[in-house]
């Protein structure tokens, strides 16, 4: 009941920012928290932050806290990543994910999450 789409990667130098936008569908948008994953090549899909439905509380992985920030725009439907000072360690798919459910096991964990977009890919170079 939910579709996620994905836009704003590409490739961008060492220190440079990108804003990624996670356009979601359906009226109930506003009740899911969301949350980014990466997967870089050759390694598996890791957690980047989390946003509550109401978007009053974030989390964010400790390898990008200071630098990224996630957020949403629930009259728009559309949650953000606003990534600053990229490394190239930062390159990978990105990925937004939709959590329906009224009970939280593990923020960071993929499986907390019901819906998935089909991510963007960002690529920093040296």
């Amino acid at each position: 009941q939910v579709q996620l789409v994905e836009s704003g990667g590409g490739l961008v130098q060492a220190g440079g920012s990108l804003r990624l936008s996670c356009a979601g569908s359906g009226r109930t948008f506003s009740s899911y928290a969301m949350g980014w994953f990466r997967q870089a090549p050759g390694k598996e899909r890791e957690f980047v932050a989390r946003i509550s439905g109401s978007g009053s509380g974030t989390y964010h992985a400790d390898s990008v806290k200071g630098r990224f920030t996630i957020s949403r725009d629930n009259a728009k439907n559309v949650v953000y990543l606003q990534m600053n000072s990229l490394k190239p360690e930062d390159t990978a798919v990105y990925y937004c994910a939709a959590d329906s459910s009224t009970f939280i096991l593990r923020r960071a964990s993929q499986a907390q999450y019901d819906y998935w977009g089909q991510g963007t890919l960002v690529t920093v170079s040296s």
